[in-house]
């Protein structure tokens, strides 16, 4: 009489690339902690120079405009909202639902990117125009790049959605990015707080 063969106490075998997709995602983690360090050091700087600086505002310049950079803000921001329910459509397989609230997302991204430079050819000061232009743009430019990457990776995530099958073993890419575009926001806002809110010394 035979025996029955011994049960196998090994777990079950993960599913394909599910272990490959949250090391991927913990390794964003830890960029988008990197990129955080470098954005603080930034804001210290930008923070000590105003303080410090007897005359801040170049020659001629009483202030920035408010209105239109505040305009951007809120678009930017909100696309952070349609960006999420991007996500939860995904994950319901609703495929063109979440191509649209990504194209959207991407197009308010764009729309930011567009109204930044529209301000930038406006401004009566440059780059060389002391500690306050050199900040200004830095600032400003550093994160419109980050902006400006969020919106190809969408359009990357975009393109695989219409690739058979892609999504089905998970919305590791989509969540990755979707984490930096949170980022990319969160950090507009404290950009928009220092160099628009707090004008003044």
């Amino acid at each position: 009489m035979s025996s029955a063969p011994p049960i196998s106490s090994s777990p079950l075998p993960a599913e394909p690339g599910h272990a490959h997709g949250g090391h991927n995602l913990t390794g964003m983690v830890i960029f988008l902690l990197s990129e955080s360090i470098i954005f603080l050091a930034f804001f210290a700087g930008y923070a000590v120079l105003k303080i410090s600086s007897p005359v801040w505002l170049p020659a001629g310049v009483e202030g920035l405009e408010v209105r239109e950079p505040l305009i951007n803000t809120v678009i930017l921001v909100s696309s952070s909202f349609v960006a999420y329910f991007a996500e939860r459509a995904l994950r319901r397989q609703n495929l063109w639902g979440f191509r649209a609230l990504w194209a959207l997302t991407m197009a308010m991204g764009a729309y930011f990117v567009f109204g930044q430079a529209v301000e930038w050819a406006g401004l009566p000061f440059s780059l060389q125009s002391g500690i306050y232009g050199g900040s200004f743009y830095l600032l400003t430019g550093f994160h419109g790049l980050h902006v400006i990457t969020g919106v190809l990776l969408m359009g990357l995530m975009l393109a695989r959605s219409f690739r058979p099958g892609n999504y089905d073993g998970g919305d590791a890419g989509v969540t990755m990015v979707s984490l930096f575009w949170h980022f990319v926001d969160v950090i507009w806002i404290i950009l928009f707080v220092l160099i628009y809110v707090w004008q003044r010394s």
